[in-house]
């Protein structure tokens, strides 16, 4: 795998947005993150060694803008020469994850079609609310290869009617010391609608504050993942 964060800084979109990973860091580092940069890796994927190969070796997922929304609209500006980069490295394939799924039409290039076979889109949802509203859009988008992200989960949400075509569905907990909790009945309920309609399912991490059997405990940041691991839930 490959991280290209060609830009960087956010803004807040949604309940979901309250304890940002990029925002606590860039607090800590004195870094406004509402102030969106073009960074120095801008052109990684396409940048070459001395012996005319790519730096980035041929076979790897690229997670993109993992410091901020490929969909964000201060980066519209940028976001053509990033779609020229994805069309010439075929040999690669891209992931972005987006919270702006209702701008994703006015971000795509002209020869888009029914999508890139490369590109997986991930759109982002914590609640019921943002379900409602971001994957009734999203189900209706010509993409070849989608993903949803439940992370953080901060509320049971039914999304059933919206998984044909989605290759992934994710659930993942709040890491911080204000983290709302996360229920185990909501991630187990995601997992049972997965199971009925054939798609894979992923628990990525617990929740600072997990509650299991009614009763809520306090884990420690660095066993987030290797808790949801032992869990064994995976589909």
């Amino acid at each position: 795998m490959a991280i290209w964060n060609p830009w960087r800084g956010c803004h807040r979109q949604s309940e979901g947005c309250r304890y940002c990973y990029i925002h606590k860091g860039d607090a800590r580092k004195g870094i406004d993150t509402d102030q969106i940069v073009r960074t120095e890796k801008f052109y990684a994927p396409v940048e070459k060694k001395t012996s005319g190969d790519y730096k980035i070796k041929p076979g790897q997922t690229v997670y993109v803008c993992f410091s901020s929304d490929f969909l964000l609209e201060d980066a519209d500006e940028w976001r053509g020469e990033c779609w020229d980069m994805i069309r010439e490295r075929q040999d690669l394939h891209f992931l972005f994850l987006t919270k702006r799924i209702d701008r994703f039409m006015q971000c795509i290039p002209k020869d888009w079609g029914d999508g890139y076979e490369n590109v997986t889109v991930g759109c982002t949802i914590e609640n019921q609310e943002m379900a409602d509203a971001r994957l009734a859009v999203f189900s209706e988008l010509p993409i070849k290869h989608r993903n949803i992200i439940c992370q953080p989960l901060i509320g049971a949400i039914e999304l059933e009617q919206h998984l044909k075509g989605v290759e992934l569905v994710v659930a993942g907990g709040e890491s911080d010391k204000n983290a709302r909790p996360l229920d185990y009945e909501w991630v187990l309920s995601l997992r049972e609608q997965c199971i009925r309609t054939g798609t894979h399912f992923e628990f990525r991490q617990c929740g600072t504050y997990f509650i299991k059997d009614g009763k809520q405990y306090k884990l420690a940041v660095k066993d987030l993942g290797s808790q949801a691991r032992k869990a064994g839930i995976n589909v």
